[in-house]
């Protein structure tokens, strides 16, 4: 299926309400509105408060969620761009300098015994088989990350700080994960710090830190600013 920028953002929608139900439970146990039911040997249901340890490990698994959003949403927004660049059959001279340079680099690591044969017109074939989707990102999106490949490809990172706080919180998001998933501290250790009150205030920022961003790539693509100036027809 060929990623747009539409598509992109229904995805996003679709993982943010999944990370939205996540992070209602969590909040749900901080108003201790959710307990469990035991099933006792005597075929009685016993409610009992969730344990200390276990609200230390949800509220770590929040992390590994927020990530997971933060770099598909850029993976495929990025892919976006290049997915426009293929479908408009944007020649290599047209684009912008940024973008030129991202090309080249793109097809310098790519194996010419893989792309030689399906190259018919090199200006344009040049995008298309120099982009590799695995290649973009690897446990390392952070805000930083993020205004990197801003400035490469062109587009704003500019997003309402009241809401977003520039996405400073990422950073945070992507040092839990990177603790987690390489084993440096255990989930309870990672939940023991944060409040589930924190928590859901680093979802909502991300959230619209990532939502914002999105909508300023649906803007670079149709003003079509991955041109060089001289060639856009807006």
């Amino acid at each position: 299926m060929q990623i747009t920028m539409q598509t992109v953002i229904l995805d996003f929608n679709t993982r943010v309400e999944e990370v939205n139900k996540y992070f209602n439970f969590l909040e749900q146990l901080s108003t201790e509105k959710t307990k469990l039911a035991v099933l006792e040997n005597s075929g009685e249901h016993k409610i009992k408060p969730i344990d200390s340890e276990l609200e230390k490990t949800l509220k770590a698994n929040g992390y590994l969620l927020l990530y997971n959003l933060v770099e598909s949403t850029m993976r495929n927004a990025i892919e976006a761009i290049f997915e426009e660049l293929k479908s408009s059959r944007v020649p290599f001279d047209s684009l912008r300098i940024e973008v030129k340079k991202i090309v080249l680099y793109n097809f310098k690591n790519r194996s010419l015994d893989n792309v030689h044969s399906r190259i018919t017109n090199i200006s344009t074939d040049i995008i298309k088989e120099g982009f590799n989707r695995r290649k973009l990102f690897s446990g390392n999106v952070n805000r930083e990350q993020i205004a990197k490949t801003a400035r490469e490809y062109g587009f704003s990172c500019d997003t309402d700080h009241t809401k977003t706080k520039h996405g400073e919180n990422l950073d945070a998001v992507m040092e839990k994960r990177n603790d987690l998933a390489h084993g440096n501290k255990s989930f309870a250790n990672v939940g023991r710090n944060v409040t589930i009150g924190d928590i859901l205030q680093i979802k909502e920022e991300v959230v619209e830190y990532l939502r914002q961003i999105l909508i300023n790539i649906e803007g670079y693509l149709e003003r079509q600013e991955y041109l060089h100036s001289d060639n856009r027809s807006i």
